[in-house]
């Protein structure tokens, strides 16, 4: 099927809508890992870029400070042209915790509210979030060499896991480096994806020709002269205020792309870095209708720095859900009962 086509073949009702049992699917981490592959995800984000810009209702994303070691956010709604339903995302974000992201995304009917599913919100937001985040680089990072590109991974969690997985969909890799602050974790993903470990950030954009960051970092782990022309970064730990792992100078410095100017001068590596929403040459939806060229020069850097919007949810657990209900995956209960 035509990449253009995804969205409008997911977002068909089921042929029993009107008449299916009117119960709540769970969906666990399991089940989703079960019912989602990263090539038709990929197409259904690449797709949902560029028609979320019809979209007749603006995404909202609403954090909080708890009185906790933690915060909340809530994504809603995540509405996409073409499928017949749509999210509300609650996560809970607990640095110290693993997971340190735990939630739940509700899947409601857009014919009358109705709850169709609840899925793990965790495995959700890493899978958009990765993989959205693996086409965001390969659209930006220039022709890949006959050869691969040396990837590069800064924080070997579950995004980075989704990213490497998407990418290897997309491009030809040569060689992985691999950096996380907890050894044992950065051992384990290297030894997964076939990489070797290096001792820090700066080692990883040194060797990389394109580098991944996903981390928790308050302070900026690449700045400009840590990198080189011809170089990309995507960066997807600044998603909430006081979060930032590039440096301002190397954002002014290279082709910056975001998802959302607005949003990524609010909370995202924008704001961290105490930069205006102009800043931001681009988003990706731009880059994808055409509007902008993406990298024009092969000694450009560049930066994609996402930071997340609702509607991707609704793209993937709208695949979760269909995939769910076909193959008759994860426990159905009556909420209303």
């Amino acid at each position: 099927m035509a990449v253009e086509g995804v969205l409008a073949a997911v977002g068909r009702p089921p042929a029993t809508w009107k008449d299916h049992e009117r119960v709540t699917r769970l969906l666990t981490r399991s089940d989703l890992q079960t019912v989602l592959e990263p090539a038709p995800c990929i197409a259904a984000l690449r797709d949902g870029f560029r028609a979320a810009v019809d979209s007749p209702v603006v995404g909202q994303r609403i954090r909080t400070d708890l009185p906790f070691p933690g915060t909340a956010t809530a994504l809603i709604p995540g509405v996409l042209p073409g499928i017949e339903a749509y999210t509300v995302k609650a996560n809970a974000k607990f640095p110290g915790a693993r997971p340190a992201l735990r939630g739940v995304i509700c899947l409601h009917s857009g014919h009358d509210g109705e709850l169709l599913a609840l899925m793990d919100s965790a495995t959700v937001t890493a899978w958009r979030t990765g993989l959205a985040a693996a086409l965001g680089t390969h659209l930006l990072a220039g022709p890949a060499p006959a050869e691969g590109s040396v990837l590069g991974v800064i924080g070997a969690g579950a995004q980075a896991e989704l990213m490497v997985r998407g990418l290897s969909t997309l491009r030809r890799r040569r060689e992985l480096v691999v950096h996380d602050r907890d050894g044992d974790r950065a051992g384990a993903f290297a030894a997964r994806h076939g990489g070797r470990l290096l001792t820090s950030a700066t080692e990883v954009a040194a060797a990389a020709d394109i580098v991944l960051v996903a981390t928790w970092s308050r302070s900026p782990l690449l700045r400009l002269a840590d990198t080189r022309p011809g170089q990309h970064v995507t960066s997807l730990g600044a998603d909430e205020p006081g979060k930032q792992e590039l440096s301002a100078d190397l954002l002014e410095s290279a082709l910056l792309v975001v998802d959302d100017r607005e949003l990524a001068a609010a909370m995202g590596a924008l704001a961290a870095a105490g930069l205006p929403a102009s800043a931001a040459e681009a988003t990706l939806g731009e880059v994808l209708h055409g509007d902008h060229p993406g990298r024009t020069s092969a000694t450009a850097r560049s930066v994609y720095a996402p930071v997340g919007l609702p509607w991707q949810d609704l793209a993937l657990a709208w695949i979760a859900y269909q995939q769910a209900e076909q193959h008759d995956i994860g426990q159905k209960i009556d909420l209303l009962t």
